[in-house]
């Protein structure tokens, strides 16, 4: 015979899986997993920020009428969010800075421009040394 539930044991398990649908979809948007449709790693900070935005909205508008198990949950999950976003930024940022260097360096190499390790042309005729 199957286990009955109260209401409020449903509500509290409702409220963590909504908590831990928001917790996948963030660390899903970051690369950090795969995303099972498409069996790729895919990244869109912009859609992460979202999805832990709508957790802290959570957090505010639930105040005080969460249980001690609900509250820790939420907390550690925005936490630990917080924390992988701002780590993955970084690697975002940094990632941009490396695309404009090999751009800039590609840019230098094109041909009929000088390079830091070629010397340019002596002075022209006429000029002064």
């Amino acid at each position: 015979m199957p286990e009955s539930y109260s209401q409020e044991e449903l509500n509290e398990a409702y409220f963590i899986q909504l908590v831990y649908t928001f917790q996948a979809a963030a660390m899903q948007q970051m690369g950090k997993i795969v995303n099972p449709i498409t069996n790729e790693v895919e990244k869109n900070m912009e859609q992460a920020k979202h999805s832990i935005d709508m957790l802290a909205m959570l957090e505010t508008k639930t105040s005080g009428n969460l249980t001690e198990r609900e509250k820790k949950i939420l907390e550690k999950t925005l936490f630990e969010l917080r924390m992988n976003y701002v780590d993955e930024m970084k690697v975002t940022e940094e990632e941009a800075g490396e695309k404009e260097e090999a751009a800039a360096e590609e840019k230098d190499r094109q041909p009929g421009k000088s390079s830091p390790e070629e010397p340019s042309e002596g002075p022209k005729a006429g000029s002064k040394k």
